[in-house]
C-alpha cells in the first residue's frame, strides 16, 4: 500500500496545545494555541502563531509579553472552551474557574492550574499571511513542584499533557526511549 497525496496544508502532528495568557492581572485573556514551539536555545526563545483579528493579538502586541501555559487532561475542557470563545465577550478565567497567578517577570497572569507556565517577552512579530508569528524570549519557566522528581528534573510522565492533531485532543503516551539511546553504549 502506498502513500496518498493531499494538497499542501498544516499536517505536522501532534502539536502541543497550550493556553496562552496575555494582558495584565486586571484585564487579561486566555487564547488556546496549537501553533507553538521552540526556536532557539541560547537565548531561550519560542513562538506562537495567531491570527491578528483575534482579541488576544492586540493585548500581546501592546504589552509585548505573554505566558504559555501547558495543558493536561484535567484542563482539556477549559483548553477547548477557551479556544472557541472570545475574550472580548467573556472572562475566561472566571467562566472556567481558573486561578490567576502572579508571574515573576511579566505583568500578565499565569494559570495556577497549569503544570508549567512559560513567561515570555515579545522580540518580533512576523506577519506570514493568515497568522502572525510572535517570537519571544523565555524569561522564566514556572513548574509545579508536584511534577519535579527526586533529582530535581521535570517529570513529564506525571503531567498527563495533551496534544492536538487533526481537530482532536490526545494525551501523551508512554516513554519509548531517550535522546541518544540509539547510540548509547550498553552496560555490561
Amino acid at each position: 500500500m502506498g502513500k496518498v497525496i493531499w494538497k499542501p496544508g498544516t499536517f505536522i502532528y501532534p502539536l502541543p496545545v497550550v493556553m496562552v495568557t496575555c494582558g495584565d492581572m486586571e484585564k487579561s485573556n486566555i487564547i488556546t494555541v496549537a501553533w507553538t514551539g521552540i526556536i532557539n536555545t541560547d537565548k531561550p526563545m519560542c513562538y506562537i502563531s495567531i491570527r491578528p483579528e483575534r482579541y488576544s493579538y492586540n493585548l500581546i502586541k501592546n504589552n509585548n509579553e505573554f505566558a504559555i501555559n501547558l495543558t493536561n487532561k484535567k484542563l482539556a475542557y477549559a483548553t477547548d472552551w477557551c479556544g472557541v470563545k472570545t475574550g472580548a465577550k467573556v472572562d475566561k478565567f472566571k467562566e472556567m474557574c481558573l486561578t490567576k497567578e502572579k508571574a515573576k517577570f511579566i505583568k500578565c497572569p499565569l494559570i495556577k492550574e497549569s503544570p508549567v507556565s512559560i513567561e515570555c517577552t515579545v522580540k518580533e512579530i512576523k506577519p506570514l499571511g493568515t497568522h502572525h508569528m510572535i517570537i519571544a524570549e523565555v524569561m522564566s519557566i514556572d513548574a509545579e513542584e508536584a511534577y519535579i522528581d527526586e533529582k530535581g528534573a521535570f517529570d513529564i510522565s506525571k503531567c498527563n499533557l495533551i496534544t492536538y492533531a487533526n481537530g482532536k485532543y490526545f494525551t501523551l503516551g508512554k516513554q519509548i526511549g531517550k535522546f541518544g539511546y540509539s547510540v548509547q553504549k550498553r552496560k555490561k
